[in-house]
């Protein structure tokens, strides 16, 4: 078997295209749709939720239009980091590049954690910290074969996930008519208390965040894309991919929940990301008949949560390889292996993943908190850089000359895409705890807005130690960028 060609910063394009199809449909399936979807519906009413999700949806179908667009025409492991120095400036390239990095590296010790969590429903005499470690290992182990093994591993985790939604849809379609479960509810969930949608406009927009959170990972696809076999062929493919993912997936599942279980059920009032008894998927199975439905969902959000840590160990070691390339992170970031795999990045990566895990485990619980909503809100001003990056790379692609019909993948709503995609942005970060601004609860505040200030001091730290440096033109068309 011979080797996959190297791209143009020294990585093996090993990742086919049933690959990135299954990174950009599977990319966001995780917890947040399995389990905190309860927590949206009984939060914003089945139409409430209905309305939060679809408008998320619709920004992140622009997002990856924008993502789609520059990828499938220049794909490099630094992605949206590599956009952001070359169409905006360096500084907000430096800082776009470790925003992202630590928003993957969080990530994975909080799945980490989780993944503890869960093996504790077969195994309750075990601590929780053994699973995590040997769960950090075995990714750390795929992760360091080859793109291909992440790949491959990616592959099939999300395809657990994604025949399990199928099967969740045809169960509730099936239960709606009534042909499973005895008497059909009909629409009687959508006309109790308050229904369809509950406390108005404001528990909409209280729901965008956790909306948000759901669909944090569908911009993998552009990571991946400096890895892909054949990038200009297969990135179009996996992005047009994305609008029915969101549709069926995401919308069908809010819908059929809503359908099936009353917004005021106490299950998903009180629904934790970890419990696996209040998620909605086990509560439609079981009364669907099906017995082992708490097992069978326990199993598949153990394989969303490795799927999540696998893809963020990934990422997040690319991205800090491709800074390490540019000069914003030490030189020994920028190392390979003979598989092309940028070991030291990754390693540096798990060591975070350590930390973050044993900071859990010795009972740190509020500075844990505290890493997770910095990261949960950096996920958002990555997806900010992705629209700013499109605006700009459109604008100088035209000026330079280049023929909008070259390339591979053109987003179709451009300008509108990537402003209305700012926007709704704009709006999530503002309004992602308005209750605690509201009642003056300082704490909260601060958690939950931590990240936009620590983002401007990367951007305005890097402005001061590099001002006095000239700025080293490129032309993107012609260069290799890293």
């Amino acid at each position: 078997m011979s080797e996959p060609a190297p791209s143009q910063d020294g990585l093996k394009r090993g990742l086919k295209a049933r690959h990135l199809q299954m990174i950009a449909i599977g990319g966001s399936i995780g917890t947040g749709l399995f389990v905190a979807s309860g927590g949206t519906i009984s939060e914003a009413g089945p139409g409430g939720s209905l309305i939060a999700y679809a408008l998320i949806g619709l920004m992140v179908l622009l997002l990856m239009q924008s993502l789609g667009e520059m990828s499938a025409r220049l794909p490099v492991a630094g992605s949206f980091q590599t956009y952001a120095t070359v169409f905006v400036n360096r500084h907000f390239g430096f800082a776009i590049g470790w925003n992202y990095w630590f928003n993957w590296a969080i990530t994975v010790a909080a799945e980490l954690v989780a993944a503890g969590i869960v093996m504790s429903y077969w195994f309750p005499d075990v601590p929780s910290w053994i699973w995590a470690a040997v769960f950090l290992a075995l990714l750390t182990g795929l992760n360091a074969l080859s793109a291909k093994a992440y790949g491959e591993g990616e592959y099939w985790l999300a395809m657990i996930k994604v025949v399990t939604v199928i099967v969740f849809l045809v169960c509730g379609v099936a239960m709606i008519f009534g042909i499973i479960g005895g008497t059909s509810p009909g629409f009687s969930n959508w006309t109790t208390g308050e229904a369809p949608v509950v406390g108005g406009w404001l528990s909409i927009v209280s729901v965008f965040m956790i909306a948000g959170f759901s669909f944090q990972g569908t911009e993998l696809v552009g990571v991946a894309a400096g890895e892909a076999e054949n990038p200009k062929r297969d990135i179009p493919k996996a992005i047009k991919a994305i609008f029915w993912r969101i549709m069926l997936f995401y919308i069908g599942a809010i819908f059929v929940i809503g359908m099936l279980i009353p917004y005021t059920d106490p299950s998903l009032l009180s629904a934790e990301a970890t419990d696996i008894a209040t998620s909605p998927f086990t509560l439609v199975f079981e009364r669907a008949g099906i017995a082992f439905a708490a097992a069978l969902m326990n199993a598949v959000i153990l394989s969303a949560i490795l799927s999540a840590g696998n893809s963020g160990l990934y990422a997040s070691a690319r991205m800090l390889y491709s800074m390490a390339l540019d000069g914003k992170a030490p030189k020994i970031f920028g190392r390979l292996n003979r598989r092309g795999v940028p070991v030291p990045a990754m390693l540096m990566t798990a060591s975070v993943g350590l930390f973050g895990f044993l900071t859990a485990i010795i009972g740190q619980g509020a500075a844990y908190t505290w890493l997770l909503n910095v990261s949960g809100l950096s996920g958002f001003i990555a997806w900010i850089g992705i629209a700013v990056c499109h605006y700009q790379f459109r604008k100088q692609y035209i000026a330079s000359g280049q023929d909008l019909k070259a390339l591979p993948y053109k987003a179709p709503l451009f300008p509108l895409g990537p402003i209305l995609a700012f926007v709704i942005l704009i709006v999530v970060i503002a309004g992602q705890n308005y209750q605690a601004v509201i009642d003056g609860r300082v704490m909260e505040v601060v958690s939950s807005y931590i990240g936009l200030p620590i983002f401007l001091l990367l951007w305005l730290g890097h402005w001061l130690a590099t001002r006095k440096q000239p700025a080293v033109k490129v032309d993107p068309w012609t260069a290799e960028l890293h």
